[in-house]
C-alpha cells in the first residue's frame, strides 16, 4: 500500500486543471481498496476519501483535502454465451474506448456507437453514457460495486440501476456509496447496426462504406467526435458540460413560436429534448474566450481549458452560460460534470 501526500492531478483527470490531492494511492482489487479504507479511516480522519477512475467527468475548483483513491482493477473476461449473445465482464479501471475497440476485434456488437467516449468502464453506468442513439443500459448486465461502509461486495442488476438520461442510483440514492468494481455487458454475436442517427449514416456515405458493420459504425462516430469534440490530451475538458434539457410539449411549442429554429427531440413520455448546445451558441458563447477558460469553438456545450485555467474559472463561465440561457428561453440547463 503506497500512498502519496500532495500528488499533481493534473495529468489524472481531462480538465488538466492544476490542483493536487493531499493523499493519493491506487487500487487494482477490493482487498487493497478494503485496505486503503481502513487506513484513511485511522490516519486521515476527519479528511475526506473519494474514488477516482478516468477524470474525465470532473472538475475539481480547489485541492483534493482527502485521500484519493485511484480504481485500476483491469481484466476482460467471458463470463457466459448464449445462442444470440456473448457477456463479457470487465474490470471498472479499463479503458472504456478500449473496451469497445476489443468488442469490435471480437465482432461483439452492442457498444460501437459509443466509440471515442472518455473514461473508464467504472463509469459507464454510473452515468448511463450514450451517444448517437445508444446509452449503456442497452447493453448492460450486471455490476459489483463495493459498498464503503458495509465492506462487502454487492451485485446490481438493470433494474437495480434505475437509469435514466445520463443518470443512475449511483449519481442518487447511493452517491458516495459505492465503489464499482466489474461491470458485465451483453453483446451481439449477430450485430443490429444503429446508423440513423445524427450524421452518422452522412459520415458513412463520405467514407464510401457499402455494407454495415460495427468497425465502420465504430469509424464513423471516431470521425465525427473527433471532428466536433477537442482532444483532451490537447485541449482539456470533460466532454458535453451541460445535460440536454427535457421540457414539455406545452413550453416546446411556447418556444418554437419565438425561435422557430430551435433544436428539439420528441421523447416517448411526451416530453422534448433540447439541443443544450443550440441553445448556449444562440446566447454568444460558441467560440467564447476569457482567460484560459471558454466554450470550444466547434462544439458550443463543450467548456475547455486552453491551458492554465482553474477551476474556479471554468465553474464561474459554467455560471454564466446558465444564467444566460435561463434569461434567454426561460430553461435551466444542469451540469453533467460533477464538482469538486
Amino acid at each position: 500500500m503506497n500512498i502519496q501526500e500532495n500528488t499533481s492531478l493534473k495529468s489524472l483527470h481531462t480538465f488538466g486543471i492544476n490542483v493536487a490531492a493531499r493523499y493519493f494511492a491506487t487500487f487494482s482489487d477490493v482487498d487493497e481498496l478494503s485496505a486503503l479504507q481502513a487506513f484513511a479511516k485511522d490516519m486521515f480522519r476527519p479528511h475526506p476519501s473519494m474514488i477516482l477512475g478516468g477524470g474525465s467527468n470532473l472538475l475539481f475548483t480547489k485541492n483534493y483535502d482527502g485521500l484519493l483513491m485511484k480504481n485500476q482493477i483491469k481484466g476482460i473476461e467471458m463470463v457466459k454465451e448464449d445462442a444470440d449473445f456473448v457477456y463479457l465482464k470487465a474490470g471498472a479501471g479499463e479503458s472504456w474506448h478500449g473496451f469497445v475497440q476489443y468488442c469490435i476485434t471480437k465482432n461483439l456488437g452492442g457498444v460501437e456507437n459509443l466509440s471515442l467516449i472518455p473514461g473508464n468502464v467504472g463509469a459507464s453506468p454510473m452515468q448511463n453514457i450514450g451517444a448517437y442513439g445508444v446509452e449503456l443500459k442497452d447493453v448492460f448486465e450486471e455490476l459489483e460495486a463495493w459498498h464503503l461502509n458495509d465492506q462487502k461486495l454487492v451485485r446490481f442488476g438493470l433494474n437495480d440501476c434505475a437509469f435514466g438520461y445520463r443518470e443512475s442510483v449511483f449519481k442518487q440514492l447511493f452517491k458516495n456509496q459505492f465503489a464499482i468494481t466489474a461491470v458485465t455487458y451483453k453483446l451481439r454475436k449477430k450485430p443490429v447496426f444503429n446508423a440513423s442517427y445524427g450524421a452518422i449514416q452522412q459520415q458513412l456515405e463520405q467514407m464510401g462504406v457499402q455494407q454495415l458493420s460495427i468497425s465502420n459504425i465504430a469509424q464513423a462516430v471516431i470521425q465525427i467526435r473527433s471532428s466536433k469534440l477537442p482532444n483532451p490530451s490537447e485541449i482539456g475538458n470533460a466532454g458535453s458540460f451541460f445535460k440536454n434539457p427535457a421540457i414539455s410539449t406545452v413550453e416546446f411549442d411556447r418556444l418554437q413560436k419565438e425561435f422557430p429554429q430551435i433544436v428539439g427531440y420528441h421523447l416517448p413520455d411526451n416530453s422534448v429534448k433540447l439541443a443544450a448546445g443550440w441553445l448556449i451558441e444562440q446566447c454568444g458563447f460558441k467560440g467564447y474566450r476569457k482567460g484560459d477558460a471558454g466554450c470550444y469553438a466547434k462544439q458550443a456545450l463543450v467548456l475547455v481549458n486552453y491551458g492554465n485555467a482553474t477551476g474556479q474559472e471554468i465553474f464561474a463561465l459554467s455560471e454564466n452560460v446558465i444564467q444566460a440561457v435561463q434569461e434567454k428561453f426561460l430553461v435551466v440547463l444542469e451540469r453533467e460534470v460533477n464538482i469538486i
